[in-house]
């Protein structure tokens, strides 16, 4: 049929623009297009960071630290694809206080002013309140604005940003639209603030953004819902980034940058050429099997696997996946299963064509009926990539995961839909 002939054109003509955009981009000078590599393979940047845990119960260190760890980590790994390598040590132990430090290492950073922006500068938010001291000055008639900057004017109340669920750019409609921002704490954080309210009525209650006291309101009642806003005076610009940053995690508490340092590949370019060469070889066999066994369908399935190829890596370059040694086995590793569709599909046909059927209506009956079969064993593979992405502990093996994930499901593209197109076009082109 004319359609499939057409399709099949535009599917080929695809494919061979997008595998020189591929082969281009890597061989660009700039680095921003090629594929990225994970530490092990392409070295980057190790970052030490100290964490300030002096306004944090013993108790609570190792959570606070595990909370900052995480915050940082979606900062940097939003796809959880990047690879970086985030772990937090005991530095040192002076008497009772025990310094925490926060590890960062960023695969394919070399640049450390880089590395630094990628950490970036995390608004810490707290909720202190006004001493007794202090408040009794205000009400004897004290006018001294300076008397709210003064270490002991506020108190430790324990809510900060690490118990915020969501912040919004909001607008007050009763001061010409002046942006404002509004703050959801999660469940604790609504508990904790509604608690404070009701035990310290007509008391001040600060707000502090970095340590700089925003706003310094009156509690007039207690506040339940869990939420409150911050009318500090900001642009829409400056509450923007205010809600950004709050968003992509608040710091539980303050980190300084101890130390900077790149560091090589501890695999380097001997893995990466050892796993193209795996990948090639891997190709070729399945490829030579294809055509030993289908003959013509063989070569249709090649065509497919070469489709398959290109647009993972298209899809690899523009999430962008960060391959690792792990990442690119488990690349090859779907290449062998990419072909298992056309073998259902191939063999389903020999049965239809021993019946005695033509061989369109032969290929038209194995692509139907082998499709449930097709369908059930893919969605297995795409539970257990989801499952293994969702509770992998760390990022290499969400890489992974990611990898495999996104080649079960290019698979069913290439081999159901490329095959069947191009199968069907030169199929009726030769009964016709």
């Amino acid at each position: 049929m004319a359609k499939y002939r057409f399709w099949a054109v535009i599917i080929i003509v695809a494919a061979t623009i997008a595998g020189f955009f591929v082969w281009n981009s890597e061989k660009a000078e700039d680095s921003n297009n090629k594929f990225k590599l994970g530490l092990d393979l392409s070295g980057g940047t190790h970052l030490v960071y100290r964490a300030d845990i002096s306004k944090i119960d013993s108790s609570e260190v190792s959570s606070a630290m595990e909370a900052l760890r995480d915050t940082i980590e979606r900062r940097i790994n939003l796809f959880g694809v990047s690879e970086p390598i985030i772990q937090v040590e005991e530095g040192g132990v002076f008497g009772d206080n025990k310094e925490q430090r926060l590890i960062v290492e960023l695969p394919g950073v070399t640049d450390i002013n880089e590395a630094v922006k990628k950490i970036g500068e995390t608004p810490i938010l707290e909720f202190k309140l006004l001493s007794k001291e202090i408040q009794d000055k205000i009400n004897g008639g004290t006018t001294d604005e300076n008397i709210l900057n003064t270490p002991e004017a506020f108190l430790e109340t324990g809510l900060t940003g690490r118990m915020l669920q969501k912040a919004s750019i909001q607008f007050d409609q009763n001061f010409n639209n002046k942006p404002i921002i509004g703050l959801k704490f999660n469940n604790e954080g609504a508990d904790l603030f509604a608690k404070i309210t009701r035990e310290n009525t007509n008391k001040v209650l600060g707000i502090f953004l970095d340590g700089q006291l925003i706003e310094a309101p009156y509690i007039r009642e207690e506040i339940s819902g869990g939420e409150a806003v911050i009318t500090g005076d900001f642009t829409a610009d400056e509450a923007k980034q205010v809600v950004r940053d709050l968003n992509y995690g608040a710091l539980p508490m303050p980190i300084s940058l101890l130390s900077t340092e790149t560091i090589g590949a501890t695999l380097g370019d001997l893995a990466v050429n050892s796993s193209l060469k795996a990948g090639l070889y891997a190709f070729i066999i399945v490829a030579l099997f294809l055509m030993a066994w289908y003959r013509f369908q063989g070569f249709v399935a090649m065509l497919a696997l070469v489709i398959y190829t290109i647009i993972n890596l298209i899809l690899f370059k523009l999430i962008p996946v960060t391959l690792t040694a792990a990442g690119i086995a488990g690349f090859i590793l779907s290449i062998g299963m990419a072909v298992d569709a056309n073998i259902l599909i191939f063999e389903r046909t020999k049965e239809e064509l021993k019946k005695g059927k033509s061989k369109y209506d032969a290929l038209n009956e194995g692509f139907h009926r082998a499709w449930s079969s097709i369908r059930d064993s893919n969605l297995s593979s795409i539970i257990t990539a989801v499952i293994l992405y969702y509770f992998a502990s760390t990022p290499v093996i969400k890489g992974f995961a990611l990898v495999f994930l996104i080649g079960v499901l290019v698979s069913m593209f290439s081999a159901v839909t490329a095959s069947r197109t191009i199968l069907f076009a030169v199929t009726k082109s030769e009964d016709s």
